[in-house]
């Protein structure tokens, strides 16, 4: 099974807009992220899950697009401050590939869980718009590959 594990896009300040959509930025990184994921990951996950938040929705709806129209789903334990024990459980029964696309801290812990079987210690630098594919085998996790849209043209 692979996990794909996204911080939703760059969004913007709630001061600008309390809904916080995906900025001009965000939305950039996320067509470049999920375009190359497009052209080279296969298997694709068969379902994407995001935390309901605007900006989680728009950046799992971009993905969905970009891999030809991968069904999204609203779910429950993916907000910033969710307990990541919730999706630890949930991911050892689950067999199909899937996207999560939801917050941080919440990932950060989720992925110290996977990995480390710490939820406190930081087993990947998440950022936004970024993708980490995980695997799991027969002895738990391990990563697989990380892409973030830095790659495409640097850090700030």
């Amino acid at each position: 099974m692979r996990l794909y594990l996204v911080q939703h896009g760059l969004a913007k300040d709630e001061l600008d807009d309390s809904t916080r959509p995906l900025s001009a930025q965000g939305r950039e990184d996320v067509t470049r992220t999920a375009g190359f994921l497009s052209l080279f990951e296969k298997p694709r996950p068969t379902t994407i899950k995001h935390s309901g938040k605007l900006r989680a929705e728009q950046t799992a709806a971009m993905f969905a697009e970009a891999w030809g129209g991968i069904a999204l789903e609203t779910t429950s334990g993916l907000a910033a401050k969710d307990d990541a024990s919730l999706w630890f459980t949930r991911l050892a029964v689950m067999t199909d590939d899937v996207m999560l696309v939801g917050h941080l801290p919440h990932l950060q812990r989720l992925a110290g869980l996977l990995i480390c079987a710490d939820a406190a210690r930081e087993a990947v630098r998440f950022r936004n718009g970024g993708v980490v594919c995980l695997e799991k085998n027969n002895t738990g996790w391990s990563i697989l590959w990380q892409i973030n849209p830095t790659m495409f043209y640097g850090e700030a």
